[in-house]
């Protein structure tokens, strides 16, 4: 009998978004609700954007949700290693094979040839992709200078007529031409694959029964279905995700709506609360109850239950539930137990003290200077950041500069920090006193506190962006016009 497998494989380049979340506990349920397993692995071949950091926040984040998995990183099992990185010499035998079939081709094109080439195809008003010129190179001329050290990817063959058609789960029966799909490179020339080859390999080797994933490679199902014909392999099932939403139906970005995992962790949001609510994006429980446990949603999971509308990421509906989880779910004990438990996360109380204990009188006094580290989006009106030379616009260009170069910060410290945005007020020909000023007001609500610099250490990156933004909307936010000028004058300082 075949064991169902299903796997989330995050890109450790950033936050860990609510959207790895949300995918990872739909493919667990699904799992686990078929008896079969979860696998986690990292797909980290982007050796410029991922970090270990990152990976380690995504772990963490997962396993705070209670999103654990039965095989992969951390955890072991028989397919391993569970890292790209480590598996470059796997990709390296499997992309030989399709050479020596020659479904697969090597292409020499330089990047400014490659970008002439799209560029007349734009102009042409034809869809970009590769032109097929190295394809027909002979075999000869290709070995003599893939031999000669000259710089190559490996790209796939694509049939020249016809069409692919697959299941979706979700969707029934998927038509995409041949001619809509481009010669995915499969192996990049720093002699790692793209996400499209070792996502195959990996879920062929790792025993992927059915992939769940986000719509959003519903386009890529064919240079998938290709590589396991190419293979013969059989071609897992397939089931894609409708995508998370903002209110105003947009895909859920973090310019418009809060997506690391650790801001609603530090906004002091449960765990639970959080799970159930991502369990209601787009799903709904058979007997029509919101509040339920990660157990029962498994227990009675159906993913033909799943909408293809798309779900509305809602912060107000978020807020509710996670009310009702604290109200109904909690005994006065454990309340005050799990609030001092988020109060002191990461010990913030323990790095809180030295820099209020030199100004205090009495304990009473501590609210009023800590309250701040407690606090989600600290109270503030626009009035607070009239300043006698700074106008509306320069401020607004200060934080949001600020915000872009925080988050450019590959390691959070208070030094890194402190010379980031030391060099960004240089830069921006501003005192130092002057530019910190909306920066004060954003993080700590007032012109006066403990020192900005520690305080954007401690609250972290997530709600130290979230503050920002929301003075940057309080003084009239950013136009889409307005924040092309601001990217090119950010660029150019």
């Amino acid at each position: 009998m075949l064991t169902v497998k299903t796997r989330i494989a995050p890109s450790p380049t950033g936050d860990p978004h609510v959207g790895t979340a949300y995918i990872a506990l739909f493919n667990r349920c699904f799992a686990h609700q078929h008896g079969g397993k979860f696998l986690l692995r990292i797909e980290d071949t982007d050796q410029k954007r991922s970090t270990p950091k990152s990976e380690m926040e995504i772990l963490t984040a997962l396993n705070w949700l209670g999103l654990t998995w039965d095989e992969g990183v951390g955890v072991g099992g028989d397919n391993g290693p569970y890292r790209q990185s480590e598996r470059a010499e796997i990709y390296r035998q499997h992309a030989d094979i399709l050479l020596k079939k020659e479904l697969a081709f090597p292409c020499f094109c330089s990047a400014q040839r490659l970008e002439k080439v799209r560029q007349a195809q734009i102009s042409e008003k034809r869809t970009p992709r590769y032109d097929g010129h190295c394809l027909s190179l002979g075999h000869t001329e290709r070995q003599s200078r893939m031999q000669s050290g000259e710089p190559y990817v490996i790209r796939l063959v694509i049939p020249q007529q016809g069409e692919c058609h697959f299941i979706d789960w979700l969707r029934g029966k998927v038509t995409i031409s041949w001619a809509q799909v481009d010669m995915q490179v499969l192996m990049k020339s720093d002699g790692l694959p793209t996400y499209h080859f070792a996502n195959v390999v990996d879920d062929h080797l790792m025993g992927i029964t059915h992939v769940i994933r986000g719509e959003e490679w519903i386009n890529s199902v064919p240079k998938h279905v290709l590589l396991y014909q190419y293979f013969d392999w059989k071609t897992p099932e397939f089931c894609h995700m409708p995508l998370l939403r903002n209110p105003d139906k947009s895909k859920l970005s973090k310019r418009k709506n809060p997506t690391s995992i650790n801001y609603y962790r530090d906004m002091g949001y449960l765990p639970e609360a959080m799970v159930n609510y991502l369990g209601l994006m787009g799903w709904s429980m058979p007997n029509g109850v919101e509040k339920f446990a990660l157990s029962e949603m498994s227990d009675a999971f159906d993913i033909k239950r799943v909408s293809l509308g798309g779900p509305i990421f809602d912060g107000e509906k978020l807020d509710w539930l996670n009310g009702k989880y604290l109200r109904e779910d909690l005994s006065d004990k454990e309340f005050a137990s799990r609030y001092l438990q988020w109060a002191n996360n990461d010990n913030r109380l323990g790095q809180i003290a030295p820099l209020i204990q030199p100004r205090v009188e009495k304990f009473s006094d501590v609210i009023g200077l800590a309250g701040q580290f407690l606090d989600g989006i600290v109270p503030v009106d626009a009035t607070r950041f009239e300043h006698a030379k700074l106008s509306t616009d320069q401020i607004i260009r200060i934080l949001q500069f600020s915000l872009w170069r925080l988050e450019g910060l590959q390691t959070w410290n208070r030094e890194l920090i402190e010379d980031a945005l030391l060099d960004l007020s240089e830069r921006m020909n501003l005192k130092i006193r002057d530019f910190l000023f909306p920066l004060f007001i954003s993080i700590s609500g007032s012109a006066v506190s403990t020192s900005i610099l520690d305080n954007v250490s401690i609250l972290g990156l997530d709600l130290s962006r979230a503050r920002i933004r929301h003075s940057i909307e309080l003084l009239g936010g950013i136009s889409k016009k307005l924040a092309k000028t601001l990217e090119k004058e950010f660029r150019a300082l």
